[in-house]
């Protein structure tokens, strides 16, 4: 079997800085408990198609897909379907000075690549339906003809108890608005919040301890790339009390009008938006389950919904889809303190 090219000119290779993240939910040790090789290690140039479920490579990339640990110890993520991988090839197109490491493209048999993709010096390995199935996860794979090997891109960062205050900074390009997840568990409502925070122009998003990994499979599908466009940082409340003294940041949560505990919660009105147009904010989400926890209560203004309706709250990413929407930065995109 021979080795075959294609390619992508706006793939850019770059070293990914896989660093510490914090989270209980799946936590990653700073010293890797798996082996770092190469794609080459698992991959042989030779191969041009994999047509067995037993192969090295296949089992490497299906511990990617499903072990968060296994994921971020080797620095790569798996991009299961052509819509993801579109995404973030059209935003490499739009932010080029954000490079994104595509390191191999595995393509169904007799499926047609895409030539608007433009894919230049990326590895092209054909393989079966059946290997697509168990690389996908899905039982159909009608509309799944494409699955990337990407690198953890470098606009992650995963924060230890060595880092400075100054270092915030490096965290993201742009401050004036970041989304803060309270441990979000549901990959489906973490990958949607993050596509709704691309979408209304925020500057990144800060996952608490407890948030599922945002490179997840079901976070991936349904952030729709986002997770490698969106700015990110894994760390505690230290690290996030430390972003709000750089910046001076006003701290929101939105929380239900109805809490029990009496405490000032201010509603989501225009007017109250409008007051903070030129105020750096983060904006707290809290879990699916036990909502805010008591110290995102203690440390931030709580704002509710106001809702006509008979239901006491909302889903975590109907919420935070209106309020990211409602806060966005709309002309106040380049404002950030510092």
């Amino acid at each position: 079997m021979n080795t075959c090219w294609i390619s992508p000119s706006y793939f850019p290779q770059i070293k990914a800085s896989i660093l510490e993240p914090r989270t209980k939910i799946q936590p990653i040790s700073s010293k890797p408990d798996f082996p770092t090789e190469k794609i080459e290690s698992f991959l042989p140039f030779n191969v041009k198609s994999i047509t067995s479920t037993s192969n090295p490579f296949v089992k490497h990339c299906l511990k990617l897909r499903q072990n968060s640990s296994y994921r971020h110890s080797h620095g790569s993520v798996l991009v299961v379907g052509s819509t993801p991988i579109r995404e973030i090839y059209s935003f490499q197109e739009r932010v080029p000075e954000r490079p994104i490491t595509l390191d191999c493209l595995l393509v169904l048999d007799e499926a047609h690549i895409p030539e608007d993709l433009n894919l230049q010096s990326v590895r092209l390995v054909r393989i079966s339906s059946t290997v697509m199935k168990k690389l996908s996860g899905l039982q159909s794979i009608d509309s799944i003809e494409m699955i990337a090997l990407m690198k953890i891109p470098s606009t992650f960062h995963s924060v230890d108890d060595e880092f400075l205050e100054e270092d915030c900074s490096t965290w993201f390009e742009n401050a004036h608005r970041v989304l803060v997840l309270d441990g979000i568990q549901d990959p489906g409502n973490l990958g949607t919040l993050l596509r709704s925070a691309m979408a209304f122009g925020w500057g990144g998003a800060f996952l608490l301890p407890g948030c599922c990994d945002p490179f997840n499979e079901k976070a991936l599908r349904a952030s729709r790339g986002a997770s490698f466009q969106l700015p990110l940082v894994s760390g505690d409340w230290l690290h996030l009390d430390a972003l709000r003294n750089h910046y001076n940041m006003k701290i929101l949560a939105g929380h239900p009008a109805n809490d029990q505990k009496p405490r000032r919660i201010s509603r989501l009105t225009c007017d109250f938006t409008d007051s903070l147009a030129d105020k750096p904010l983060c904006l707290v989400l809290g879990s699916e389950g036990g909502g805010l926890s008591e110290k995102a209560k203690d440390s931030s203004e709580l704002v509710s919904i106001p809702m006509t309706g008979e239901f006491e709250s909302l889903n975590v990413s109907v919420a935070g889809g209106i309020l990211l929407y409602m806060l966005q930065p709309e002309n106040h995109k380049d404002l950030s303190s510092g």
